[in-house]
């Protein structure tokens, strides 16, 4: 079942495991309020740009075996949020079920095109010129949008046309990942049932 139009759609998602622990709450219709600590300073940025700039609001923490690396932590923080907003949209009926930001952040220019499909895939075309940003491995970019995806059923391209600097491509990333999201998940009064011609998604 869809969640009723004249309410608030959210979620709560616990996910344990030997790497990780997290607990999620995401509110779709929100004010873009964040308050996120995952243990990887980098992803929490990351995320409280996504989540203002996506207008929900998002509490989420967790932590993981840092002390190897921050793989674990954000490849399930991916999975944990993609499969918030898969049970916080429900059925996906009425909703615009596409999404797409261009966003710059100073030199860099990103585009992030989301679609609530049912078909996960991602098309990732980024390339940094650096392997990480501060702490950050920059690869784990990458494992973060992979694991959303294939938890929230979405078919998702990222293209980052040009930059220079690290952190404001993968910024400018963030930013038109939320801004695709909130298009994405609004409510569309022409809309009945699913966005689809087969009516099923």
């Amino acid at each position: 079942m869809s969640p009723k139009k004249t309410g608030k759609r959210s979620a709560k998602i616990q996910r344990t495991t030997r790497e990780t622990d997290i607990t999620l709450q995401l509110t779709i219709e929100g004010k873009g309020k964040g308050k996120i600590s995952t243990g990887v300073p980098f992803l929490d940025h990351m995320l409280t740009l996504m989540t203002a700039h996506g207008f929900f609001d998002l509490t989420l923490g967790a932590k993981g075996d840092i002390e190897i690396d921050g793989h674990h932590t954000v490849e399930d923080v991916g999975m944990v949020l993609g499969e918030a907003f898969s049970k916080a949209l429900g059925d996906r009926k009425g909703i615009k079920r596409y999404g797409t930001s261009v966003v710059p952040m100073d030199e860099a220019l990103a585009s992030v095109v989301i679609d609530f499909s049912n078909r996960p895939f991602l098309a990732y075309n980024v390339q940094f010129k650096r392997q990480s940003t501060g702490r950050f491995d920059v690869e784990l970019v990458e494992e973060f949008f992979k694991a959303f995806v294939n938890k929230s059923g979405t078919t998702l391209h990222i293209n980052l046309m040009y930059g220079k600097n690290t952190h404001h491509m993968i910024e400018a990333i963030y930013k038109a990942f939320g801004q695709a999201l909130d298009e994405a998940t609004i409510f569309d009064k022409r809309i009945t049932g699913v966005r689809s011609t087969k009516g099923v998604l």
